[in-house]
């Protein structure tokens, strides 16, 4: 997946640490493997090759990914949309990389998947019935993040820590009784700092923003996060969202919905379904500011500290 994943976790004597460890790497190679749009033998670029309306048989896993993100889509309005790897391609952010630097290349709206893409999750197939490409780079690293967990679950192991890149979960607390410890980072352009820390205890954290994975064209900078109803780059002030869930893969597909809403849509949304969200946003001068739901509101408020 282009990045770096880890393990943290306390264990008893006896267990076979090599083996989990050999156990945490085939897990997040598998996801790679399903579910990677830069791999041209991964099991979504095969989906993406097929002739519209033909069923190709998948793995059990990326059956569940791609029902699920369906149903976010759904529940989001099509904010999150993941037939959008056309347009990421075309704004320089996909595997094949268009040229940007005249501005936008066009192209129009990502196309709304309810009746284009169709998932028979209990027969492990799935088929697309229009010309889209499949991304899941907005949701399967929190998948992945879950698959992690569960390696470690089967082990018995009740305390840890696990993520791919920012994207985090957490099961019950360190040895010394204190919660998981998570920075929460500055959206800065040029260094990585953190603005804040988080405690996690069984749940999960994911962050999308637009100061990672970005670039600048001749129209202004843009960064990867694709509004599918546009069919352009998010330009709405957005700097990051964090979102907290009960599992990684929800939490990941929320983070990039929500930046995509953006500020008002955003917040308003999450709080109709009680979600733990941090909202930051750009505003004059560079100064942030910052939007709060759930459990970030009293974070907020105390500070950060």
């Amino acid at each position: 997946m282009g990045t770096r994943w880890s393990a943290q976790f306390h264990f008893e004597p006896g267990l076979d640490v090599d083996r989990v460890g050999a156990e945490l790497g085939s897990a997040v190679a598998t996801v790679d493997a399903q579910m990677s749009n830069w791999r041209e033998d991964s099991d979504l670029a095969r989906l993406n090759r097929a002739a519209p309306g033909q069923w190709v048989d998948v793995p059990a896993e990326l059956a569940h990914v791609l029902d699920r993100a369906l149903g976010i889509g759904r529940d989001t309005g099509n904010a999150f949309n993941i037939g959008v790897g056309a347009l990421a391609g075309a704004w320089g952010f996909g595997p094949g990389r268009g040229d940007t630097s005249a501005g936008a290349p066009g192209g129009g709206a990502a196309p709304v998947l309810q009746g284009a893409l169709d998932i028979d999750v209990a027969n492990r197939r799935a088929r697309r019935n229009a010309e889209i490409a499949l991304d899941l780079c907005g949701i399967a690293k929190g998948f992945g993040v879950d698959a992690l967990g569960r390696v470690l679950g089967r082990h018995g192991i009740a305390s840890w820590l696990v993520g791919i890149d920012g994207e985090m979960r957490a099961r019950g607390r360190k040895p010394d009784g204190t919660p998981w410890a998570i920075a929460i980072e500055a959206p800065g352009f040029e260094r990585r700092a953190a603005m804040g820390v988080i405690e996690l205890e069984d749940a999960a954290v994911a962050t999308s923003g637009d100061y990672r994975h970005w670039r600048d064209t001749d129209a202004g900078r843009i960064a990867h996060t694709m509004d599918p109803r546009t069919g352009e780059p998010v330009r709405n002030g957005v700097a990051s969202v964090t979102v907290l869930a009960q599992d990684c893969m929800d939490a990941d597909a929320h983070a990039t919905a929500l930046l995509v809403l953006g500020e008002h849509a955003g917040r308003a949304w999450a709080e109709r379904r009680g979600l733990d969200m941090l909202m930051l946003v750009r505003g004059e001068g560079g100064i942030i500011r910052t939007i709060a739901t759930g459990v970030f509101a009293a974070w907020a408020r105390a500070g950060a500290d």
